[in-house]
């Protein structure tokens, strides 16, 4: 008797993602790819009724087209409900792309990304769905969550409201490169910005009038540098990374705009990231310092100080998921029945799991044949992409 996963239409799930690709959905714009899935999902037996996008964008600050897109899914045997989830949206540099087939993988003309981040996801839960009703795989009550505006700082798993996954207990996302590693953790992240407000003057007749906010921002990540708090950051109380990712001006405008003035206006913009969000705190800490000490070390003749607005705000929590917790080991069960070796990871980047852990819902992350992603070398691998495929359906059909 053939297994679920034998029974997987490759062909039918390589067109699928073949599609989904040329389906442009930048983040924020995540209208047109929802709609696809949502006449795959109608096509394959899925009623309308089961279908349907809460109001998560309402929450989000920055514009959205839709609300995260929710599929429930009865269960045909009993067993606690299990979640699928992945995201909807690509970097804006996947903007215009167009699929191109060669061989076993799928890439572009290399003007733009592919978006394999994340059509492969969205395409592994469809092709999941069609292989559980096409066999009438016995299988427990299944949600699937397909979020918005994960690429621009995981706003729709953040503003997700944990009902609206129907009581899942698990939860499975895909959203990488192989099948066979598991992300059961992921670090905190802390945005911050510190805006400068100097004082112009002319810096050929009367430099010593102004007061450069060039030289306040340049002193203070000086100071950040020699402290030790940029780039790997090792401390006896913690570790992590930072980052300085903009300095610049107003909107749209450089810091300074002469070199003739001396310049009165910058902004900067940075991060900071550990498994710990209280030491991530504490980076966001040592960069506000160092903007006081470099505050007071820039004067004009009279002795007045640049002005320094410095702010942060979490961007997620960090989480670790125990190697024998319940989502792990039914992780490394589905993996096995591929004839794979599962390997746990820690990731040094955010994915949607940081919050879906937030919101009590246990959450391994898989991969299923993302390569060079956000780069125009992007491409995606349609043997691991299959792989994908298979996890999630053993993950679905696998016996308690």
């Amino acid at each position: 008797m053939s297994t679920p996963i034998e029974l997987l239409d490759v062909a039918a799930a390589e067109d699928r993602l073949m599609r989904y690709l040329a389906v442009e959905g930048v983040t924020g714009h995540e209208a047109a790819i929802a709609a696809a899935i949502i006449d795959d999902l109608k096509s394959l037996g899925v009623p309308e009724s089961a279908i349907r996008f809460d109001t998560a964008n309402e929450r989000i600050a920055l514009p959205t087209e839709t609300g995260n897109l929710i599929v429930t899914l009865p269960g045909t045997i009993s067993g606690d409900r299990i979640a699928f989830s992945t995201h909807l949206d690509t970097v804006p540099l996947c903007a215009g792309a167009k699929p191109i087939r060669k061989g076993d993988r799928i890439t572009t003309d290399g003007s733009t990304a592919l978006g394999g981040d994340n059509r492969t996801g969205c395409a592994v839960l469809v092709t999941l769905v069609e292989t559980l009703l096409k066999h009438h795989f016995p299988h427990p009550p299944l949600t699937l969550l397909f979020t918005v505006r994960e690429e621009s700082g995981l706003h729709g798993a953040r503003e997700l409201d944990p009902a609206d996954l129907g009581g899942a207990v698990i939860c499975f996302n895909f959203d990488g490169k192989l099948a066979c590693d598991l992300i059961i953790g992921a670090v905190a992240q802390e945005n911050w910005q510190a805006e400068i407000i100097g004082k112009a003057a002319h810096a050929g007749v009367a430099p010593e009038k102004g007061i450069s906010a060039t030289l306040v921002g340049a002193i203070a990540l000086t100071e950040v540098q020699r402290g030790g708090w940029f780039g790997k950051i090792n401390k006896p109380d913690g570790h992590g990374t930072s980052n300085v990712g903009i300095f610049g001006g107003k909107p749209g405008q450089p810091a300074g705009d002469a070199t003739n003035v001396v310049t009165d206006y910058v902004k900067i913009v940075g991060e900071a990231r550990s498994p710990e969000a209280k030491f991530a705190a504490s980076i966001t800490t040592a960069y506000r310092n160092a903007f006081t000490t470099a505050q007071q070390e820039v004067t004009d003749v009279d002795g007045g100080t640049a002005e320094v607005k410095f702010s942060n705000k979490p961007s997620y929590p960090s989480f670790k998921l125990p190697e024998d917790s319940p989502a792990v080991m039914r992780s490394k069960r589905a993996v096995e029945s591929l004839g794979l070796t599962p390997k746990t990871h820690f990731s040094n980047g955010g994915l949607d799991a940081n919050w879906l852990v937030n919101h009590d819902l246990p959450t391994v992350t898989f991969g299923a044949g993302q390569y060079e992603i956000h780069t125009v070398k992007e491409y995606v691998d349609l043997p691991e992409y299959v792989q994908g495929c298979r996890l999630a359906v053993a993950l679905a059909t696998l016996e308690n």
